[in-house]
């Protein structure tokens, strides 16, 4: 459906642009638009390299059992039926590890097997067990200390400064976790007994 909507729009512009006789400027905007996604395309795919490469290191050294010592506290208070040494609770923490350093495509192997394994203990396979409904609400809304693709995204459409949200990017992802951790809270005490 959304591509005859697309097809729709596209044919209409080119429709109009060809009654006013500007389908010159239809045509080199077509030709800029091509190069202005194979520059973002580029600079978002060796972002993407550059961060992966970085998360495999960490994994790879003490310095992701640091983080995750530091997060366990944290993680016990949000998930405190989910034994802090299971293989479950080490996919939750390098899920949100991943999310805090803006890396939503390295963090997704870590959430899918922590998902995979929470279904496994659910005692209802066909509904959402509280500790899913907290785990996927909290990957959704990700604390983000370093948002690396949308300065990837700013920085391959020649952002002046792409750094410049990132105090704007640490309150909204702050206060919206913080939020979805209250109301959820509240929903599974009163709706989910």
């Amino acid at each position: 459906m959304l591509n005859k909507i697309w097809c729709f729009f596209i044919l209409v512009a080119i429709g109009f642009a060809i009654i006013n006789g500007s389908y010159i400027e239809v045509n080199n905007s077509i030709f800029n638009a091509i190069e202005t996604t194979k520059n973002l395309i580029l600079t978002l795919f060796f972002n993407i390299c550059f961060w992966s490469g970085i998360i495999n290191i960490i994994k790879n050294t003490t310095l992701i059992n640091k983080i995750k010592k530091l997060l366990k506290p944290l993680l016990k208070v949000i998930f405190p039926k989910i034994d802090s040494d299971s293989e479950v609770f080490e996919d939750i923490s390098m899920n949100v590890v991943s999310n805090l350093l803006g890396l939503g495509n390295a963090s997704t192997p870590a959430g899918l097997k922590a998902m995979e394994k929470l279904q496994n203990q659910n005692l209802n396979k066909e509904k959402l067990s509280n500790e899913m409904l907290l785990f996927i609400l909290i990957n959704t809304a990700s604390i983000q200390l370093i948002p690396t693709n949308i300065i990837g995204i700013r920085m391959g459409l020649n952002s002046e400064n792409p750094t410049k949200i990132i105090f704007g990017v640490w309150i909204s992802s702050v206060v919206t976790f913080c939020f979805i951790i209250l109301f959820t809270k509240i929903y599974i005490r009163c709706f989910r007994k």
